[in-house]
């Protein structure tokens, strides 16, 4: 098996929960990009990995903007596959937003268009951002090359009042199962993952969930752990999708 050490990862999508969790976890295994609209967002994280010995790097970068994004993996291919040779192992689709509670006659167009921007087209760019380098790791990569995707339970069903939110991560789910069935045959693991319930983060703490009950929440420890197996996955056996949720969450 190839060393790790020849290959990184990017996650876009990051602060506390998911994001961060996702981050450190491959960063055990590689050096990782973090991408975030704002370095508020990234900066903490990646001083958190260095302080582990890890190496990172965050650049800020709207994923909905295709200009953004084009600049960002320019530096990143600049930095990362130019100068030091590595390749890309896994990259990871955690951006979310475009989330309004709202009832349908109290939505505007510019709701639907931020769900849509942020989840649907920003799938869009990073996709085709990273999937060449993807495709190029497949001969050599320790792991299949992984294009990792956060959905939500808005996912599979659009709930009274989700209406705007459940349409972006209705495209997503579709794009990414499009980009399973083209990329899987060529090496690359696409696979989407619906986090169905509340992550338990500083900002979700005052909650009460599940009424209450120990591990109600989901554990963003927890979700990052199923990404990492998703991306060891043997490719005679690859998961599509993978639905997570707290034991008593129901569904």
């Amino acid at each position: 098996m190839a060393s790790t050490k020849a290959f990184y990862a990017v996650i876009a999508g990051v602060g506390a929960g998911t994001g961060r969790s996702v981050a450190l976890r491959f960063a055990k295994a590689y050096p990782v990009v973090l991408l975030a609209r704002s370095p508020s967002s990234y900066t903490d994280i990646v001083a958190e990995i260095k302080q582990q010995g890890g190496e990172a790097r965050g650049i800020s970068t709207d994923t909905s903007d295709p200009a953004a994004v084009a600049s960002a993996f320019e530096t990143i291919k600049a930095d990362f596959e130019q100068e030091k040779g590595l390749k890309l192992a896994a990259a990871v689709y955690n951006v979310g937003a475009g989330f309004a509670i709202k009832s349908f006659l109290e939505v505007s167009v510019s709701d639907l268009d931020a769900s849509l921007a942020a989840n649907a087209r920003g799938l869009f760019n990073f996709a085709q951002a990273t999937l060449p380098s993807l495709l190029e790791a497949v001969p050599s990569s320790p792991y299949p090359p992984s294009l990792l995707i956060t959905g939500a339970t808005a996912s599979v069903r659009g709930s009274a009042r989700f209406g705007t939110f459940a349409a972006g991560k209705f495209a997503v789910r579709a794009l990414g199962q499009s980009l399973a069935r083209e990329f899987g045959p060529r090496g690359v693991h696409v696979a989407h993952v619906v986090v169905d319930g509340v992550i338990d983060i500083p900002r979700t703490k005052g909650y009460t969930v599940n009424e209450g009950k120990e591990d109600g929440k989901i554990n963003a420890d927890a979700i990052a752990e199923s990404y990492w197996h998703l991306h060891t996955q043997h490719r005679s056996s690859f998961t599509q999708e993978l639905d997570l949720r707290p034991y008593v969450e129901k569904f």
